[in-house]
């Protein structure tokens, strides 16, 4: 999946998923795959929605599905850019925040 053309969005809007299709001839790879794609959630939670979708599939992954997991990936390569930074830090105390105003709000204090 090295040169392809990236995607503007990361699955399909006019289709819907279903159980349906030709069965993938490896599942390991469609494992794996899903599996890169959950780890990426972690920096990339744009993409958990999606990713999701295609996790209800797991047990028995179909054609349709795998191309949904290579359009995520078209995506991704797309937006490499984009996503959560996560660096190193010395700190070690635990920095609380809340919100000062909780009382102001009639209807939620």
């Amino acid at each position: 999946m090295g040169n392809f053309n990236p995607n503007m969005t990361p699955i399909d809007t006019s289709t819907k998923l279903i159980a349906s299709g030709p069965p993938v001839k490896d599942p390991t790879e469609y494992h794996n795959i899903d599996g890169t794609l959950q780890y990426l959630t972690f920096t990339r939670p744009n993409n958990a929605y999606d990713v999701q979708k295609i996790c209800l599939f797991m047990h028995d992954p179909r054609d349709p599905h795998l191309a949904a997991l290579r359009r995520i990936f078209k995506y991704v390569q797309g937006t490499l850019d984009l996503g959560l930074r996560l660096y190193a830090s010395s700190t070690t105390s635990l920095i609380p925040y809340y919100d000062a105003n909780r009382a102001g709000c009639p209807t939620t204090r």
